[in-house]
């Protein structure tokens, strides 16, 4: 069995003193169950989840090589730090992470998909939120509540201000810990300093094996077309019934796991398409028209094993800028007054950075992966006769998704299996 997890953290920073937060215990928290007829709100959620995401990666493919990031990570931590935002702070961020206009709309849709995701069996996903506030700071109790009964987040009391590079320490351990150390010092060490008031962290830990796993004895070196010219690569190799699709120049096929509620998607551009007219076009409407167009057919996949462990955090600040997201960015502007409101203006919050960083890998028993964002926050200052082909032999995208919700958790593309 292979695992899959995501991480997703908020960084806060103020400079003013107040009373003490109470502290919490270490361990990982029981998720709240899913709010009552949150059906709708769990269907908003992840609509706009999607719709960011697959927005966003129009600013990430310019990344040269292989490219991995999760789409529920980065809208999770940010619609965590929209439910204290006011004013055009919230409008704007509402706009650009495609969320409906009630906070506790949004917060209750991930209720319901962390709920979905404690009756799931057949795999191993769990989810664990917490809040790292600073001991001599104030934080809104309606805040906290909501963060705490919709997205099981308690809150944890450190010493940022007198020893904020022990407190990196201390979020990127927990990191570490909840994606088995897949994700390390996600947070760099400018990332925490004397003025950080509060951390909100997200953990997503998933384990799974294909429902049917490749044949390891069928692996075989191969040609993989990737953009520096060609290079061999170990080829896996099945046949076998699942999801398939052609559709716009691509070739789709799906692959489940264990449980049949999560699978791989992979898409691959025809022959002679470059991938990167493929990527430009990628957008919610395409990727639906995408997944209603496929069908159960008998397969025959060819498809390299791959890893994507990029050696550094994406910074996600001017490509959410571009999207729209320019007053949380400012100083002077940004109204986060409902995570913290303190009497003095220069004392509250803005967005400073936003980083993010996945791994993935995939090979014949599943997939693991792993995930983290970081969203900085600085003080103001049927048996046919023959199967059908899908060789990926050239770069191609892939998405691991939730069947049963329609969330994608992670995507990315795989140009050079060998890097």
């Amino acid at each position: 069995m292979s695992i899959f997890r995501i991480v997703a953290v908020l960084i806060a920073f103020a400079g003013c003193k107040s009373q003490p937060v109470t502290p919490v215990t270490t361990t990982n928290p029981q998720q709240p169950p899913p709010p009552t007829d949150s059906g709708d709100d769990m269907g908003s959620a992840v609509a706009a989840s999607n719709r960011f995401g697959l927005t966003l990666y129009e600013r990430l493919r310019s990344t040269s090589g292989n490219l991995a990031y999760s789409p529920a990570s980065i809208s999770m931590a940010l619609s965590m730090t929209h439910a204290g935002a006011r004013g055009d702070t919230a409008q704007e961020m509402s706009s650009t992470l495609a969320l409906p206009d009630s906070i506790d709309a949004v917060g209750a849709g991930w209720a319901g998909v962390l709920g979905r995701w404690q009756e799931v069996t057949g795999v191993d996903i769990a989810v664990a939120n917490r809040l790292f506030g600073d001991e001599k700071y104030t934080f809104e109790p309606a805040y906290l509540a909501l963060t705490g009964s919709l997205y099981g987040a308690p809150l944890e009391a450190v010493d940022f201000a007198g020893a904020p590079q022990e407190q990196r320490k201390r979020i990127n351990e927990w990191v570490a810990e909840q994606t088995r150390a897949r994700i390390k010092d996600l947070i760099p060490a400018s990332g925490v300093t004397s003025d950080t008031r509060m951390a909100l962290v997200n953990a997503m830990y998933f384990k799974a094996g294909w429902r049917t796993p490749f044949d390891a004895e069928r692996t075989a070196d191969g040609a993989f077309a990737a953009p520096t010219g060609s290079v061999q690569v170990p080829m896996m190799m099945q046949t076998e019934f699942m999801q398939y699709g052609q559709v716009g120049g691509v070739k789709l096929a799906q692959r489940l796991y264990a449980n049949s509620e999560f699978a791989a998607l992979f898409v691959l551009p025809m022959v002679g398409q470059d991938i990167g007219d493929l990527e430009e076009q990628l957008d919610a409407p395409l990727f639906d028209t995408w997944t209603s167009s496929l069908k159960r057919e008998r397969v025959a996949m060819k498809m390299p094993r791959f890893k994507v462990d990029p050696a550094s955090s994406f910074d996600l600040t001017a490509a959410l800028k571009d999207m729209g997201m320019e007053v949380p960015f400012d100083r002077m502007r940004a109204d986060f007054t409902g995570i913290t409101n303190p009497s003095n203006p220069a004392d509250r919050l803005f967005i400073e950075k936003v980083f993010h960083k996945a791994f993935v890998e995939m090979d014949e028993t599943g997939t693991e992966a792993a995930a983290a964002t970081a969203v900085m926050m600085g003080r103001a200052g049927g048996v046919p006769s023959e199967p059908v082909t899908f060789e990926a032999d050239r770069p191609f995208l892939f998405f691991v998704r939730d069947v049963q919700t329609g969330l994608i958790l992670f995507a990315g593309r795989v140009a050079d299996p060998t890097r």
